[in-house]
């Protein structure tokens, strides 16, 4: 598996304050995101997977590197953070070529390739403009630009899409896409999650500096199993349904729903719930429908990440 990327039993403290905690991850190329709330382990994991902090205890390789080996890891990994690095003074155009420089391309390869990836971000009018007269949004797409510009195989970055128009946003998702069937790794952390699930071929939920959850969107209800799925029923008779509900056995809870739509019920076992629907409604108590209310990543997200219900 030398094309993933690896973290082995991974903890990271800062000083008596945890990064993360015992991360195994093994990550293959696409686009992975990284959801969770601020201070969670996500910026901790994105600086360890590029070696701008080592762990303090378990090993990382990634596509078969060390972070140890610094001078080969910058040559396949771009990494753009959320925050301002261009110096006071500086065009979105020479803060791109500066990066090219530090790699070692010679001044003339360095201008080629600058050129090309600020268009590749269509930053390209606003390339001779001071860094420090762009807004936020040209901010993230001229540190994209640096990132991309000496075409790595591995791109992490930090809230790419933030503070993004729609236009450029959804420019920005097809060029991850395209990065991605190419390929090479795209992490990402994000906080958009209703896109999350639109562009991302995995998601991992970090919270507390621990892995809540790893795989794709749809598997990863699935991947949590001892956690339980929740479902509104809608019906004619709520208290009578609730009261039905809580003689089975792999019910967790059952309440009324304060928007008075019917019940809302927590259960371990989804096909014994939908037998048990079935026959509450064969029994003659009248169901109108049943939704489940988990099955988007925003729901997902505040059920894992929001410390359950």
């Amino acid at each position: 598996m030398s094309d993933f990327i690896v973290f082995k039993d991974v903890s990271k403290f800062y000083g008596e304050v945890l990064g993360v905690n015992r991360v195994d991850l093994h990550i293959p190329p696409g686009i992975t995101s990284l959801v969770g709330p601020n201070g969670s382990g996500k910026t901790t994991l994105m600086n360890l997977m590029t070696g701008l902090v080592h762990p303090g205890s378990g090993t990382i390789t990634v596509r078969g590197l060390s972070p140890f080996q610094p001078e080969k890891l910058m040559r396949i990994l771009g990494y753009a953070t959320q925050y301002d690095a261009a110096p006071r003074g500086v065009t979105g155009y020479d803060f791109v070529v500066a990066g090219l420089l530090l790699y070692g391309y010679a001044p003339g390869e360095a201008e080629r390739r600058a050129r090309q990836a600020i268009e590749t971000v269509s930053m390209t009018q606003a390339a001779d403009r001071k860094v420090a007269a762009y807004s936020k949004g040209m901010r993230q797409r001229i540190r994209l630009a640096q990132a991309i510009a000496h075409e790595p195989s591995v791109l992490v970055l930090d809230e790419p899409l933030n503070g993004l128009d729609p236009l450029v946003r959804a420019e920005t998702i097809a060029l991850f896409r395209n990065y991605a069937a190419e390929g090479r790794h795209v992490i990402l952390s994000s906080h958009v999650l209703q896109e999350v699930d639109v562009f991302s071929d995995q998601v991992i939920l970090i919270a507390n500096g621990m892995i809540v959850a790893e795989g794709e969107i749809k598997n990863v209800r699935e991947e949590i199993h001892e956690h339980p799925s929740q479902f509104l029923l809608h019906c004619q008779n709520p208290s009578r349904v609730a009261s039905l509900l809580f003689e089975e056995t792999h019910i967790t809870e059952v309440k009324l729903d304060p928007e008075g739509r019917g019940v809302l019920v927590l259960t371990r076992h989804r096909d014994a719930f939908s037998e048990a629907v079935q026959r509450i409604a064969l029994s003659g108590v009248e169901i109108d429908g049943v939704v489940p209310t988990d099955e988007n990543v925003d729901a997902l997200y505040e059920y894992l990440i929001g410390g359950g219900r």
